[in-house]
């Protein structure tokens, strides 16, 4: 792929590849020269237009479909366009309000949250939507501890590496006693801590249970539900919105092309393969064949990410065609993400409506 970061442009060409973007982002039509000199107000002359779509198209940020003597973006032309053209979209009332009471919403499970969030992202883009939580790369047990209630009932206490505490009752057929109890604690600690999921395996398990004597059932029962915890930490959940919205586009009404990408937001091991923003990244958008996914090669994703505490992060998104208005997008998905943030408590309330009344 070219590299169009680094492309020096005139400030003419500028203004009609602007002008020629944000024109096929309304209207999904090729650009002709004459469309390019009405929304310049006829300052540049359609010949010169033309001279410079020819110049614009060589450097590979525009392209000429078959069929039409008007020009597309390329999705160098959108990169360049994301990178260096586009100016930030201010929001209006009513699109901060119809978030904010969305975010208002008293979900406190966390896959309702995120179910909930995608609905409405999908809502107010017409877009289909995913959001996802994501789990912590890596995380271990830090330390176990087997506190007896009565003879033939002990709580398993585990605590992770980032001070996370989950706890089980467990009730036994047989009697247990405070030493027994005690040599399995010790156990658990020298053999299972500072051990990621994957790290815990079935010869493990095995050499514990065989040192654990008569008790050997215990450990498997402990380590299993240590393993539950560290898996509920590490998974991604995922839920999509809205993939009917694909069909209301002119370029998926085509189905042989919308099926792929149907399927994949459709599945949830597919989705839950998108890309997390890292922290000094919390917008994120990939552009055609930016994007690894067969699926999404002819299509665009436009992401933020937000904090859902505990280690955890969370992503909205929306995918649709390579036309798709980023400005407006990134502008919302911002807003939303900065409300989940508050939501999950990193800062308290919900953000300020702005004082523009601008209706985009």
């Amino acid at each position: 792929m070219k590299e169009v970061t680094r492309v020096d442009l005139t400030e003419r060409k500028k203004k009609i590849l602007r002008a020629i973007i944000e024109s096929y982002i309304s209207t999904a039509e090729p650009v002709g020269s004459k469309a390019v000199a009405n929304s310049l107000d006829r300052s540049v002359s359609s010949a010169t237009i033309r001279n410079e779509m020819a110049d614009l198209e060589s450097m590979g940020l525009l392209e000429k479909p078959h069929t039409s003597a008007g020009r597309i973006p390329s999705p160098q032309g959108y990169r360049f366009y994301v990178n260096e053209l586009m100016e930030e979209h201010k929001l209006s009332i009513q699109e901060t309000e119809r978030i904010n009471r969305a975010l208002q919403l008293k979900m406190r499970e966390l896959d309702r949250v995120v179910a909930e969030a995608g609905r409405v992202i999908s809502q107010l883009t017409n877009y289909p939507a995913f959001a996802l939580s994501s789990g912590m790369e890596r995380v271990t047990i830090r330390r176990f501890d087997l506190l007896m209630v009565e003879r033939n009932a002990f709580i398993i206490v585990v605590m992770t590496d980032n001070n996370l505490v989950r706890n089980k009752l467990v009730q036994l057929p047989t009697d247990l006693t405070q030493a027994q109890l005690q040599m399995l604690n010790t156990l658990l600690n020298t053999t299972f801590t500072d051990l990621a999921l994957d790290e815990i395996t079935p010869e493990l398990m095995r050499v514990a249970q065989h040192a654990a004597g008569e008790a050997y059932g215990l450990i498997s029962l402990v380590v299993s539900f240590a393993m539950e915890v560290l898996e509920s930490l590490e998974h991604r959940r995922v839920h999509t919105a809205g993939l009917s919205h694909l069909l209301e586009l002119p370029e998926y009404q085509d189905l042989e092309r919308a099926q792929p990408l149907m399927s994949y937001l459709s599945e949830e091991q597919e989705a839950a393969r998108m890309p997390v923003p890292k922290d000094d990244h919390r917008m994120r958008i990939l552009i055609g064949p930016e994007n690894v996914d067969a699926a999404l090669k002819d299509s665009s994703v436009v992401m933020a990410s937000y904090d859902i505490g505990d280690g955890m992060r969370g992503v909205i998104g929306v995918v649709g065609p390579t036309r798709m208005d980023y400005a407006k997008l990134t502008a919302r998905l911002s807003y939303f993400a900065a409300g989940l943030d508050r939501m999950f408590g990193r800062n308290g309330g919900l953000p300020a409506s702005p004082t523009t009344n601008e209706e985009h």
